[in-house]
């Protein structure tokens, strides 16, 4: 029973998100159809119609494409921060111990993709884009685990979650260092002074939602006017947010009990309809519900759901529709050494850093996950769909052929890596099966 309360929201977060991926290779497949059709000029012109306002003063008027990738984006890494802090202050990156087998892996599958674009790519002008193999993307790759069912063990599917936090750490951090513009440190120094507030605050266990949400708009617009990509505040402004209950198990419970007794004795004698004296205690539960949950478990289960239905397939439609036809053509080094950079890169890396790290017995690895299961994980590592591309808009920006060239090698690469990581997982279960049959 324990054991099931457990995992449970774990399967129901890994439920999501294979959910997810599968959305989001219908939006990935709508994009490129429409991108290569006779109405691709209307897509081109959906994307880059200009919103915004200006005034004497101020100004922010952008495509409608940068609106999704600085905007709704700030709110998909909003989501990554929240999902750090609580795996690492309460979740599977609590420990040393839990830590180092996903960290590894991690270092490995940023690490050696790097190397291999390093030492392919010949061409100073996407130099630039040796950041963009080294994410993995969790929605995609948990798609394909949960197509594969109860054949891999669960404890494989929690290391990729881990595995893909700490990926994602590095990427923030490789974005905020290496691919963010000219500073204006004024404008950051107030955006971090906002921010110092905002952590006070958190260490006090306040968190005032509509106060929250101004300050995180002015922080957002500080980091957009300041030459830091806007995206990294919603990680920055994730750490703010408090994690403490603010009332106890126990004081949930007596009260509780008191709200259940008060409806006992406010019952009437209409079945079907509640009293007002119910109606109001079921209210005082609603509300003590909400107290009970952290603000930082309210907003993760809120925006869970708005970012992988909803957010990330928009992010897909308007960044994956590449035309295949372009007038500015493509570059087949760059589309080349991403799809190995990505595939083989990862197979490497993780393979190789986990495997010699278990070796070295600096990490020990769950008895339910065989050299096999690394093996196929480390393909499905190389899946770099949202981020790889986010990255490599901002490491190609204004540069149309690469940006493209870049696209079509995240998604070969992306999808060779799914299929080749599959069939080694379903190979293994079936070898596995014959030799420990039911």
């Amino acid at each position: 029973m324990i054991k099931k309360a457990i995992f449970s929201p774990i399967q129901k977060y890994i439920k999501i998100e294979s959910l997810s991926g599968f959305l989001l290779l219908g939006a990935t497949l709508l994009a490129l159809i429409w991108a290569n059709s006779p109405w691709s000029h209307v897509y081109q012109e959906i994307w880059n119609y200009k919103l915004g306002f200006t005034s004497e003063s101020f100004e922010v008027n952008k495509p409608l494409i940068l609106w999704i990738n600085d905007g709704l984006m700030a709110i998909f890494f909003f989501l990554i921060g929240l999902e750090i802090k609580r795996e690492f202050l309460i979740g599977e990156l609590n420990s040393a111990k839990k830590v180092a087998f996903p960290l590894v892996g991690a270092i490995g599958g940023m690490a050696f993709p790097v190397l291999v674009y390093v030492l392919l790519n010949e061409d100073p002008n996407t130099a630039h884009g040796w950041g963009v193999p080294m994410a993995t993307d969790i929605a995609f790759a948990l798609a394909v685990l949960n197509v594969l069912g109860n054949r891999v063990p669960l404890s494989l599917k929690l290391f990729l979650m881990a595995f893909a936090i700490v990926d994602d750490i590095g990427a923030v951090l490789v974005i905020a260092i290496f691919y963010s513009g000219n500073l204006e440190i004024n404008l950051l120094l107030i955006a971090f002074a906002i921010l110092a507030v905002m952590y006070f605050l958190s260490h006090k266990g306040l968190y005032l939602k509509y106060t929250f949400l101004i300050f995180g708009i002015v922080i957002w617009v500080l980091f957009l006017k300041s030459g830091i990509h806007p995206t990294l505040a919603g990680i920055l402004l994730a750490f703010s947010v408090p994690i403490q209950q603010n009332i106890s198990t126990k004081s949930f419970i007596e009260y509780l009990e008191t709200i259940t007794k008060n409806l006992k004795s406010a019952s009437v004698l209409q079945k079907s309809i509640l009293s007002k004296e119910q109606i109001y205690e079921i209210d005082n539960l609603q509300t003590w519900a909400t107290k009970y949950q952290s603000p930082l478990q309210q907003l993760e289960h809120r925006l869970h759901d708005w970012v992988a239905f909803v957010i990330i397939p928009i992010f897909a439609l308007a960044n994956a529709g590449v035309s295949f036809n372009s007038g500015h053509g493509l570059d087949w080094d760059l589309i080349i050494h991403l799809m190995l950079s990505l595939i083989v890169g990862n197979f490497i890396g993780v393979t190789t850093v986990v495997l010699v790290s278990q070796k070295l017995k600096i990490i020990t690895i769950p008895a339910d996950i065989n050299k096999t299961h690394i093996v196929g994980v480390s393909f499905l590592a190389g899946i770099g769909f949202t981020m790889a591309i986010f990255i490599a808009s901002l490491a190609f920006e204004g540069d149309l052929k690469s940006v493209d060239s870049a696209k079509i090698g995240i998604l070969m690469g992306s999808a060779i890596s799914a299929v080749i990581g599959y069939f080694i997982l379903l190979y293994n279960a079936k070898r596995t099966s014959k030799v420990n049959p039911v």
